[in-house]
């Protein structure tokens, strides 16, 4: 990143309004401006369609960042580039920032774990509240139902990356700074779903051709079919994050969604992306931050690497580019060095990123079949089996890449193929690495549990790329795919190499301005404040 990417954001207050000053990843300081994230006025409302539809468009392009004329696409880079993109396994930093001391070996940047919480409460969720209180007064339920799906999704996020949140709640009428446990916060998603999908359900059934905030959905364009799709895949995702938690609970949410005669996500052309149009212009961010920020901060990782390669895995093409051998070649997380050229040059694969077409993608098709794949493994009703979900699983990911059916069918009838050792090829020595795993593609009925079920987390962790938070959130659930470790771990101990990082710490802003409140929420962690405290899921 360079200074001219740094912009001014929001500030924003749980309890009052002040004035956040935030650290930027290029070592200036953010600007900053001021917003009531508690009410919006009337100028901003206008009419009543905008009472709605402006705070719900808002609220979508706040759920991943991207350069949309008031966010940049560094944003998105101290939200999630530098964060859940790297611990997923997905991509690597190549910036030159602190000789990779930094995020990258688990010496974390104030300024870097600042922007995934602010996103969520200066953004979704004063939008959210803005919307509930006009569908109230409009009695309109099936607005409100559509706006809490997306604030679910949007803050799934937050809590999957910091834990606690004062969240349960927000918008009751005072203000609270009291954090939330996990749990609650995932019960309290669960009953969201439960009431928004079941208006929802009823309105599309009473209204089949009606459409909903069309003018101001980049997701469906106002299809409430497909947010009801959506939505109860989103629940199938949730629930299974917390099934080694709450096994009884997540069953009997997973088993809703596989009930409700809408159905998940089934068809490529279902899944919820955001949608370039006339009405959303936007530029793809880690296109500029592979590309554009100084000579490319961000490459393929390892751990895709000893996947991909292992696998020979058609979808290389559709994730990466060739490096100057022909072949694709990743990069350790954690490398410390004051020469990253090698890591820049052609010897090391880049992002296939369209800057202005490729979209950023919440659920891939691929997804909700892998999630029902697991729910079938465990013995939950999801209305098939474990090897047939999965295998659909496969297919919808090629498809989404632009590859055949045929070709996805060979690629999981393969019974021999395993991922590879790592080997850097940018010259330096030193981070190499054996093969991460011998898992192999091709089901087989006579695998047991575990066997199966790395089967399936790795496929999907594959299909999913590059979505950071939900790669890193299925890592720390499972323990699978198994990802590289980090070269050298910067966390003076508090985070252990083998079991890598399990959280980002709660922000400095909360310390300054809401001390109760976010030592509340350490209280409810059950471990410090840093990266290797274990969230209330993850018992892996």
């Amino acid at each position: 990143m360079t200074a001219d990417k740094m912009k001014k954001i929001k500030s924003w207050s749980l309890f009052s309004l002040f004035i956040l000053t935030m650290t930027a990843s290029c070592t200036k300081k953010f600007g900053d401006y001021n917003t009531n994230q508690h009410e919006a006025t009337e100028d901003m409302m206008g009419t009543d369609n905008l009472k709605t539809g402006a705070f719900f468009a808002q609220m979508l392009r706040n759920v991943v960042l991207f350069r949309d004329g008031v966010n940049l696409s560094s944003d998105y880079q101290v939200a999630q580039g530098l964060t859940s993109d790297l611990y997923s396994g997905y991509i690597a930093p190549t910036g030159t920032w602190y000789a990779g001391v930094h995020n990258g070996s688990y010496a974390f940047i104030s300024g870097w774990i600042e922007k995934t919480f602010t996103s969520g409460f200066a953004s979704v969720m004063p939008a959210w509240q803005s919307i509930n209180k006009a569908a109230t007064e409009q009695n309109l339920p099936h607005v409100a139902a559509l706006a809490t799906i997306v604030k679910v999704q949007g803050m799934h996020r937050v809590t999957d990356a910091y834990g606690p949140l004062p969240y349960v709640n927000y918008g009751s009428g005072s203000l609270q700074n009291t954090y939330n446990s996990v749990q609650d916060i995932y019960k309290k998603f669960f009953e969201e779903l439960d009431g928004a999908i079941d208006v929802l359900t009823q309105y599309a059934q009473a209204n089949p051709s009606a459409l909903l905030l069309d003018k101001f959905d980049y997701i469906y364009g106002g299809n409430v079919t497909n947010w009801v799709k959506f939505a109860n895949t989103l629940r199938l995702r949730l629930a299974l994050r917390v099934v080694y938690a709450d096994a009884a609970l997540a069953k009997t949410e997973a088993e809703k969604s596989a009930a409700n005669p809408l159905g998940f996500i089934s068809n490529v052309n279902e899944r919820a992306s955001l949608k370039h149009s006339s009405a959303l212009e936007y530029l793809h961010p880690l296109y500029e931050i592979a590309y554009n920020f100084n000579a490319g901060e961000v490459r393929m990782s390892a751990s895709m690497d000893a996947y991909l390669n292992g696998f020979q895995d058609p979808r290389r093409a559709a994730y990466f580019t060739r490096a100057a051998d022909g072949n694709y070649h990743g990069v350790r997380l954690g490398i410390v060095t004051g020469n990253w050229t090698p890591y820049t040059g052609t010897a090391i694969s880049n992002l296939n990123i369209n800057q202005s077409t490729t979209q950023i993608v919440w659920i891939t098709a691929a997804e909700s079949f892998f999630l029902r794949a697991e729910g079938a493994l465990r013995g939950w009703n999801m209305g098939g089996t474990a090897e047939s979900f999965y295998n659909q699983g496969i297919t919808a990911s090629f498809q989404e890449n632009g590859l055949q059916s045929a070709e996805a069918a060979t690629y999981y009838g393969n019974s021999t193929l395993t991922p590879i050792a790592f080997t850097d090829n940018s010259g330096q020595s030193g981070n190499n690495h054996g093969a991460p795993s011998n898992v192999t593609i091709a089901w087989n009925n006579g695998d047991g549990f575990e066997l199966a079920l790395e089967k399936v987390i790795t496929q999907k962790w594959i299909a999913m790329y590059p979505d950071g938070p939900e790669g890193w959130a299925e890592y720390r659930r499972t323990g699978y795919p198994k990802i590289l470790p980090v070269v050298t771990n910067n966390s003076n101990g508090t985070i252990v190499t083998a079991t890598q990082i399990r959280r980002i710490p709660f922000p400095q802003s909360e310390y300054n301005n809401n001390r109760a409140g976010v030592q509340s929420g350490v209280a409810l962690l059950g471990g410090a404040d840093s990266g290797g405290t274990p969230l209330w899921w993850d018992k892996n």
